[in-house]
């Protein structure tokens, strides 16, 4: 097959499992209520186990977006494909309440390939974040005057949605050691918030009437820009050690959010907030150690300036229903991560090629939930990668990675969420370019 017939193929198998991964969204966290839901957290099958560090990753048999200044060591003779997906059960509890739910999604799928002498490029899909809830709340409002009996009014929420991030990338090698790069992005989704009020006197299956139903609805499209740099160090001849460090663009997202409010007789009104949405700038910093083919540990750092972005919200103040942007619902987050990958021996037995990894997480909370900090979030994870063959130099992996996270409130009457998370991707490591000389 010539190479074009197979960047053709890959370029198809990338777009089916994009359209798979817009069906989904793999949230039922109460949390993906506020900001822009959920957030995705942009790690792949080869790092998911090692706490999700990238900052300084570069290897030339994977695709590391999380720097893309590590597409220039991409090896110059394969192409890389990378698919993943998760299965995750969680568990949420306020309280004496408790509830269950699973999920199951495409995580993410790229591919990777050098185009020229020190320079990678690199395209793919990942999610950016997710919508996904329904639950009611029950309340006591007042007592009817001529019944005595207690109203009660019955919220339910429901939510549905999420971003979706495209993106393709180039990597440089301009100098012996420092490499730079760029990732250009678009992000594209659905925000849907309702709430739907139901008031009864009694029981709930008294005589009942509507209140004052809303939706927020919002088309989201938008780029998204990141650049890094990489600069290996060689401390001895067993030991490097590899710097790195990236930024984002942050942005107002020129797309705007609609508010319908139905009362109950049907009436509706409905406002529109312009401009409604911002990306944040982001900083990121990391290394990792490297000791011979067998060890290597890392560390990242990551600052998201999320205070300064807005979100559209309602008000009724003098008796005039409004929805504008705003800000105040979110705080700057914070994330630390740590992990570390061990390989026996990459030129031994099957056993002694597996890559063993280990790793955990801490980020601070983004939102602001009813003028409270929301959720930290708190990760451990353990992995290995599986060579499909025992050929020494078949590259082509299944990366298998089992991750706990817990979203812990910052008040006890908040809802605490824990997850297990199973990950399963495949790294393919074909060799396209391989030249064969016949003597």
């Amino acid at each position: 097959m010539t190479n074009y017939k197979k960047y053709i193929c890959a370029l198809l198998l990338a777009i089916v499992a994009s359209f798979a991964m817009g069906q989904t969204n793999g949230s039922n966290s109460s949390y993906s209520r506020f900001g822009l839901g959920t957030l995705n957290d942009q790690s792949q099958g080869f790092n998911k186990a090692m706490g999700g560090i990238g900052q300084g990753l570069r290897a030339g048999n994977c695709v590391n977006m999380t720097n893309p200044a590590s597409y220039s060591a991409i090896d110059s003779l394969t192409f890389l494909f990378d698919v993943g997906m998760n299965v995750s059960m969680g568990n949420m509890k306020s309280g004496a309440s408790r509830i269950n739910v699973t999920n199951c999604s495409l995580d993410y799928v790229n591919m990777g390939f050098r185009i020229a002498k020190g320079m990678g490029l690199s395209a793919g899909f990942i999610p950016f974040s997710t919508i996904g809830y329904n639950f009611s709340h029950e309340s006591k409002v007042a007592n009817d005057y001529t019944t005595t009996q207690a109203i009660t009014t019955d919220n339910t929420y429901y939510g549905d949605g999420g971003l979706h991030q495209m993106y393709i990338g180039v990597g440089w090698n301009p100098f012996s050691k420092l490499s730079i790069g760029v990732n250009a992005g678009y992000i594209w989704g659905t925000y849907n918030h309702q709430l739907t009020q139901a008031f009864y006197e009694g029981t709930s299956s008294s005589k009942s009437y509507s209140g004052l139903n809303s939706t927020h609805d919002a088309q989201i499209k938008t780029y998204k820009i990141d650049i890094g740099l990489q600069y290996p160090i060689h401390l001895t001849k067993e030991d490097l050690l590899t710097i790195g460090v990236t930024a984002g663009i942050g942005h107002k997202i020129k797309n705007d959010a609609t508010l319908t409010r139905y009362t109950s007789t049907g009436d509706s009104v409905q406002v529109v907030a312009k401009n409604a949405f911002d990306l944040p700038y982001t900083y990121g910093f990391g290394a990792t150690w490297k000791h011979g083919s067998n060890l290597l540990v890392g560390a990242d750092y990551k600052y998201e300036q999320w205070s300064k972005c807005r979100i559209p919200e309602m008000s009724t103040a003098s008796g005039s229903l409004t929805y504008t942007p705003q800000t105040g619902y979110y705080m700057n987050r914070s994330k630390i991560a740590v992990g570390a990958q061990y390989i026996k021996n990459p030129l031994g037995s099957y056993i002694n090629r597996i890559q063993w990894r280990m790793g955990a997480n801490f980020s601070t909370p983004y939102l602001i939930v009813n003028n409270q900090d929301g959720p930290r979030e708190y990760g451990i994870s353990l992995g290995a990668a599986l060579p499909i063959s025992n050929k020494i130099n078949h590259g082509t992996m299944v990366n298998v990675s089992l991750q706990w996270m817990q979203r812990s409130p910052s008040v006890s009457n908040m809802i605490t969420e824990n997850y297990f998370t199973l990950s399963l991707g495949a790294t393919f490591n074909e060799s396209w370019f391989m030249k064969f000389k016949i003597k």
